[in-house]
């Protein structure tokens, strides 16, 4: 709660937070939307495949051109390790790529905020331990949905409560698994040249439909939490927000949990295709369980949402403003020394399940793509079975025909071993051995 006051003595002390932003994307967009109105914050150094793109999102997003003019832009990511940077912020969803760029940081004496979510649970407990040993700050990033949900459940925990349940909510049908790029804008209600129009990308927009960025964010949130993963993989329940308390406890109690204490999300659409009342599709949530029957007579009293019994009641943030709030991670990071959620285990894996019947000899195209979606297990199940992580199902050949619905595994693809991407998640893996 003291983030802006120690903000306000860096400036006033004329020693600003200074920002490297890597990827100048949505996300990273919204962030530079607020950097002018937050004195005290500095982004000298904007690092994007195309600088001249990154440039005019700031004009786009208000930055005046003195503040432009004084800033460098530049393809060159070596570039946000150099100075006087404090806090690196790694945007481009590029699993191998972040990898990389997270290492440079930790390895420059940087703290790194992870937009890269998709990095973050490819190999995500071996760098945040690298950087604890280094004695840097690696963090989730807050806006994004698994440093909510992680924030969230840290309240619960530290507030005596037992977490039964944790995750976010989305639009959600079971045939979204399938779906492809070309067919994805449909189920946005928007046309391809709508879309077209407004730069959004269909395989980017596909992963959040399909599944697989519910998987990877709910596994993030497992690793950061200790919370557990389904056995089979998530449930997408329908659920309001009224009703959390009643629909997300165990099979045992009434609920659709297979136990408490884990990961789950909720869908703003019956299966019928219906919309749910008061959806959380833009949220995040956790349920929690009253440890004796005075707490449980306390939520009856102050007017929580509670199951029948009064002992399961949830609490809830209905938005998340991606990177519009992306400053309480790097406040965090710079003047506490804190990460908004940082993985401590390896309990969550994200499998590639094949999204038709795939023969030898073609390239998977990773998230969101025409091949495979990614499918949230837990990571101890995902190691024994040989699963291929979705981060690494980008531009590999399978070496074997895969069924409609089977997972893809390492066996069945043509890999390298001496790439460095699969040499960090096997050392990951090693580490961490899916123990949590």
């Amino acid at each position: 709660m003291n983030l802006h006051h120690l903000l306000n003595a860096r400036a006033a002390a004329g020693k600003p937070v200074r920002v490297a932003l890597i990827g100048a994307g949505k996300f990273g967009s919204m962030f530079l939307s607020q950097v002018p109105h937050t004195p005290g914050l500095e982004v000298p150094v904007i690092v994007d495949l195309d600088p001249e793109r990154a440039r005019e999102a700031c004009r786009t997003v208000g930055w005046n051109a003195e503040r432009i003019a004084a800033t460098i832009f530049t393809a060159d990511a070596a570039k946000a390790t150099s100075g006087n940077i404090e806090v690196i912020v790694e945007a481009t969803g590029n699993p191998a790529v972040g990898i990389r760029h997270a290492r440079a940081a930790i390895a420059a004496g940087k703290h790194i905020v992870m937009v890269n979510v998709e990095a973050d649970v490819l190999a995500g407990p071996l760098l945040a331990d690298e950087a604890r040993k280094a004695g840097v700050v690696y963090s989730l990033a807050y806006g994004d949905q698994p440093a909510l949900t992680a924030e969230i459940v840290d309240w619960a925990r530290a507030s005596g409560f037992r977490v039964v349940a944790a995750g976010k909510g989305t639009k959600y049908l079971p045939i979204y698994h399938d779906v492809t790029p070309s067919g994805v804008w449909s189920h946005y209600g928007l046309t391809a040249d709508e879309a077209r129009s407004a730069g959004m990308n269909p395989q980017m927009f596909n992963s959040f439909l399909d599944g697989t960025k519910s998987a990877i964010e709910m596994a993030a949130i497992a690793n950061a939490t200790g919370l557990d993963v389904p056995a089979q993989g998530l449930l997408f329940p329908p659920c309001g927000v009224d009703d959390l308390p009643h629909v997300m406890r165990p099979r045992e109690a009434g609920g659709v949990l297979e136990k408490a204490g884990v990961v789950e999300v909720v869908s703003s659409l019956e299966r019928d295709g219906r919309p749910v009342f008061r959806d959380l599709r833009w949220g995040v949530y956790v349920v929690l369980e009253a440890p004796n029957d005075y707490a449980a007579d306390c939520f009856r009293q102050y007017g929580l949402k509670t199951d029948a019994s009064g002992r399961y009641a949830a609490m809830y943030k209905p938005y998340h403003l991606i990177g519009l709030e992306l400053n309480i991670s790097i406040l965090s990071a710079a003047l506490r020394r804190e990460p908004t959620g940082q993985p401590r285990g390896f309990r969550g894996d994200v499998a590639a399940i094949a999204k038709r019947d795939l023969r030898a000899g073609e390239m998977l195209d990773g998230e969101g793509g025409y091949t495979v979606w990614g499918k949230l297990m837990p990571a101890a199940a995902s190691l024994k079975a040989g699963a291929l992580p979705i981060g690494l199902a980008h531009k590999v050949k399978l070496k074997h025909d895969i069924a409609h619905g089977a997972a893809v595994r390492w066996s069945d693809v043509e890999t390298d071993a001496g790439n460095e991407t699969i040499k960090t998640r096997r050392a990951m893996e090693a580490k961490f051995g899916g123990t949590g």
